[in-house]
């Protein structure tokens, strides 16, 4: 079957109300972005769904990429043909004559958007069905779960015919609910928490820290890698890579071992926090799991917390770890996490790390150390550059954008 056009539905939007516009408005902009390395596409859109021309891109391939996009219900592939009957019935005829199998069941299922057309609905399904038994007199009518299910689509630009429909990544389009920074390490957690996150509205950039010579070109490769994993649920990602030696250096010199680890979280929420306010963001995101490691337990979590106001999103903190590599394995983000390159949270990671750390003994590290000077260099030396699903080049900026 050579498919003209995707129809695609909405799902969750269609509960928007009067905000409806801006959700599908969203979801048109970041189909456009995710689809754009196919140039001879046309996506449009009305409050009720979305149609994608194909003309001439290769289907399979559109596919693919659609079930990555977040907003969508479902979609169905379907071919296009002139609005006379005779058209309609050899259309019909010809698309059972390709999918018939010994002993199938089908159905017509007709839709009239056009109720001008000069067949009812029960007309064209008694219509159709009979000009299918014509070409395939062993077939089987069902009306209940049959095997085709052949959508027939009576509109006054021409007659839409489809038996498939796709399950969508469902969820909201990617910014609808506002900017967060996810804190990208290179582990497995943080890539899932940050397509979570995605899968509910939120725009992401990704700030990563690094610590040359500490950490390596492919710890931060690494990190980069999983971004671009990420930008087939959104376009483009903005990636934000923090230096991060001064810091750690600084509190392995002014601190005991059982606390680096609090420390560390700590100077690490307080740089992302400036650069979210720097950047607009509205919340922080990480892939903190409870109790998995010591910065992770509730007494960690309320010691590292401490230094900021924004609401931190945890998506992961109630999963266990094999759920969350489940994920990771169905978004395409494990086997890269899995390679072996130290991050900043490994690279000094004490033998035996406070569980639950002392706020006042923390308190009195820290008053040893620079605390704003040390985040205020880290913030002005940051690198930005934006990674894109399609293309393999990336815009690279220094400073602050």
């Amino acid at each position: 079957m050579e498919y003209s056009e995707i129809l695609i539905r909405y799902g969750e939007l269609s509960t928007k109300g009067k905000n409806k516009n801006r959700f599908v408005g969203r979801l048109l902009t970041n189909l456009r972005c995710s689809l754009a390395g196919y140039s001879r596409l046309k996506i449009t859109g009305d409050r009720d769904r979305a149609h994608i021309l194909l003309n001439g891109e290769n289907p399979a391939a559109v596919i693919a990429d659609l079930k990555k996009v977040f907003g969508i219900q479902n979609f169905s592939p379907a071919l296009k043909v002139d609005r006379q009957i005779s058209a309609i019935k050899a259309a019909v005829q010809e698309i059972m004559q390709k999918l018939y199998q010994d002993g199938m069941t089908f159905k017509i299922s007709t839709k009239r958007s056009d109720h001008d057309f000069e067949y009812g609905t029960y007309e064209l399904n008694e219509l159709l069905g009979n000009a299918v038994f014509d070409v395939l007199p062993n077939i089987k009518a069902k009306m209940k779960q049959p095997d085709v299910n052949l959508q027939v689509e009576i509109r006054s630009d021409g007659v839409f015919i489809s038996y498939e429909t796709i399950k969508g990544a469902l969820g909201l389009p990617v910014g609808t609910s506002g900017k967060g920074m996810l804190m990208l390490s290179g582990g497995i957690d943080s890539p899932v928490a940050g397509y979570l996150a995605m899968k509910r509205g939120v725009e992401i950039e990704a700030v990563h820290f690094a610590s040359p010579p500490y950490t390596s070109d492919g710890a931060l490769l690494k990190a980069k890698d999983l971004t671009h994993k990420l930008t087939a649920y959104t376009g483009g990602i903005k990636f934000i890579e923090v230096p991060f030696t001064e810091i750690q250096e600084t509190i392995r010199q002014k601190a005991p071992q059982a606390y680096l680890m609090t420390l560390t979280r700590r100077f690490m929420l307080r740089i992302v926090d400036e650069i979210r306010a720097l950047r607009r963001g509205l919340v922080i995101i990480n892939g903190e799991s409870l109790g998995q490691v010591a910065s992770q337990t509730l007494e960690s979590m309320q010691a590292i917390n401490e230094v900021t106001t924004t609401p931190i999103i945890r998506p992961v903190v109630t999963m266990d770890k094999t759920e969350i590599i489940s994920i990771s394995e169905a978004i395409d983000t494990f086997d890269i996490s899995i390679r072996p390159f130290e991050d900043c949270c490994t690279i000094f990671a004490p033998a035996s790390p406070k569980t639950k750390p002392n706020l006042a003994h923390v308190h009195s590290y820290e008053a040893r150390m620079d605390v704003d000077g040390l985040v205020a260099r880290a913030v002005s030396g940051i690198k930005i550059e934006t990674i894109k699903a399609q293309a393999a080049e990336n815009e690279e900026f220094e400073g602050l954008l």
